[in-house]
């Protein structure tokens, strides 16, 4: 509808030109088209007017009343009026809506699609947890938004690569292998001998039984023996990695998660990608030496201060393999780099952007692009559950997952904007009611699967044919409601990827549940009316596949019964 509208006005804006109404301009401002508040306002209002006014040199009300007179006659296009200092609000014909319906039968399950990314290539990074624990709820949101901004990226015409970082390498994983070591010892977290940033959960004891029993553990298509012997501190950090990358996996499939790359820091300097990024960064003039260490010039990239790169002691500080990784995505292709975190790491993130630019490889100044969450309290009773037996200090994201199901947890996870803060009430994820909100959209679908059935057991074939001649039949203010959220849909599912915002899915899905469900109330679908019946019928149908494309953008099922 908006292309539409958009090829329409530039018709005239040209049709104006043409005819010295309207002084020829090197450029065009970018006008907003956009939905208006009440529909008794129009369908779309457009600021073209106001924008051009001062360039043009005209009365703002004047050139957007020229612009509607030069307005092309269309037959979705009602009319266009004129409000305020110059606003031009546009009524769609129903027959607009009906195309649309129509569109979202025809198109299935590619509705809402669009061609935004052209086919280029684009890597998503989440999750990215370090393989020292079960994965946490935190890492839950990141997998979440990850995976759904991942969905909506290749709805949008891009080719996407989900990918995985494991740091495999430093303090924490050594940490990881000292605690293994300790409980393979039979020493306890308050026992003298424990180290001093040892692991405490329960997940260590078993790791220590596995290791001392010389099981064998696959993560990622390898395959790890343990060797048994407790003093080999190196094997024991091979098995417990590998053991917990595979379980991590587990999480992440029972999530309905999963990853094309995973890339490991310690490949980073294996394979010399460290030095070569230091080198580089030496060669391009943006280093220093002080205190002998070596010094990013970071402030001449944005940052508030330059950045050690190489402490004294000869070892690399964090944000230089983070540098090192974001060139190898470039150098693989991806045009665009999409990572998310926590917003604990919010930190880091200007310097190594800066990193990248000191490159001087042609990398755009944007990249790579962050999303970032924040921490999630999960509640029940009332009260904020803390811990979890297994893990010790946190709740999983498998317990969730255990408690509410899958599509519960991906649901409450992802329905609220990543940077705000987020509470996730498993008594209310596990309600079978209207509060749930995964619940009352789900019932919206399941819904429109029970009246089809019933329809057929009544013996009432369903004639599209004839219920695309009578859709001027569905004019109650309530089938006319669900109609304009249908034909919202497209725009939600483009300006949610460009946005990397997946919670406006989910908002939008809440709002054509209610209309549906309003709708639905308010009129019965199998009347003895066989134009009304049919007509009704295929607004039922479109509104159950805009339901399913939408669950499935956020991996959620669309059940036919519940």
């Amino acid at each position: 509808m908006k292309d539409l509208l958009h090829t329409l006005l530039d018709t005239a804006l040209a049709t104006l030109q043409r005819d010295a109404r309207l002084p020829a301009l090197e450029t065009l401002p970018n006008y907003t088209l956009e939905r208006s508040k009440t529909r008794a306002h129009g369908d779309f209002a457009c600021n073209v007017a106001l924008l051009l006014a001062k360039p043009a040199r005209m009365n703002p009300r004047a050139l957007a009343e020229a612009l509607v007179v030069a307005l092309p006659a269309h037959a979705l296009l009602a009319r266009a009026e004129v409000a305020g200092p110059g606003f031009i609000n546009l009524f769609l014909a129903p027959a607009a809506y009906h195309a649309e319906l129509l569109r979202a039968l025809a198109e299935g399950a590619r509705y809402g699609h669009n061609a935004q990314g052209h086919g280029q290539r684009v890597g998503v990074e989440f999750v990215s947890a370090n393989p020292t624990g079960p994965l946490h709820v935190g890492h839950g949101r990141a997998a979440a938004q990850g995976d759904c901004i991942a969905r909506l990226l290749e709805a949008s015409g891009w080719a996407v690569t989900r990918e995985f970082y494991y740091n495999d390498a430093g303090a924490q994983i050594m940490n990881l292998a000292l605690s293994v070591q300790a409980r393979a010892l039979g020493l306890g977290p308050d026992d003298a001998g424990w180290p001093g940033d040892g692991y405490r959960g329960e997940y260590i004891s078993e790791l220590a039984r596995r290791y001392v029993a010389c099981e064998s553990v696959s993560a990622n298509g390898h395959t790890i023996t343990a060797g048994g012997d407790v003093r080999d501190i190196d094997a024991i950090r091979r098995f417990a990695v590998a053991a917990l990358r595979h379980e991590q996996n587990l999480d992440l499939q029972a999530f309905g998660v999963r990853f094309d790359v995973y890339f490991l820091e310690s490949s980073l300097y294996s394979d010399g990608k460290v030095e070569d990024t230091v080198r580089a960064l030496i060669a391009h003039g943006h280093t220093y030496e002080e205190g002998g260490a070596l010094w990013l010039r970071s402030t001449d990239f944005g940052d508030d201060k330059d950045r050690v790169m190489r402490k004294s002691d000869g070892s690399y500080t964090y944000f230089v393999p983070d540098v090192a990784y974001h060139l190898s995505k470039w150098q693989r292709g991806y045009a665009r780099a999409i990572t998310e975190l926590g917003a604990d790491h919010h930190g880091s993130l200007m310097r190594v952007k800066a990193g990248l630019q000191a490159l001087e490889t042609g990398i755009p100044r944007g990249y790579p692009e962050y999303v970032l969450h924040q921490m999630v309290a999960v509640m029940r009773g009332g009260e904020e559950v803390k811990l979890s037996k297994r893990a010790g200090s946190y709740v999983t994201l498998r317990d969730l997952i255990d408690e509410v199901g899958r599509d519960a947890t991906r649901w409450f996870l992802a329905a609220r904007k990543a940077d705000s803060q987020l509470t996730f009430d498993i008594d209310l994820a596990r309600a079978r009611n209207n509060d749930n909100p995964v619940f009352y959209v789900q019932y919206a679908h399941a819904r429109i699967a029970s009246v089809l059935r019933q329809a057929g057991e009544r013996g009432m074939t369903h004639d599209a044919a004839r219920g695309t001649a009578a859709l001027m039949r569905l004019d109650s203010a309530t089938a006319q409601a669900l109609q304009w959220e249908i034909s919202r849909y497209p725009e939600v599912v483009d300006a949610a990827a460009r946005d990397l915002e997946p919670h406006q899915i989910a908002q939008y899905l809440g709002e054509i549940a209610y209309a549906l469900h309003t709708w639905y109330n308010a009129e019965p679908f199998l009347v003895e009316d066989a134009d009304a019946r049919d007509a009704r019928l295929l607004l039922a149908r479109a509104t159950q596949q805009v339901l399913a494309n939408g669950l499935g953008l956020l991996g959620v099922s669309a059940p036919e019964q519940m």
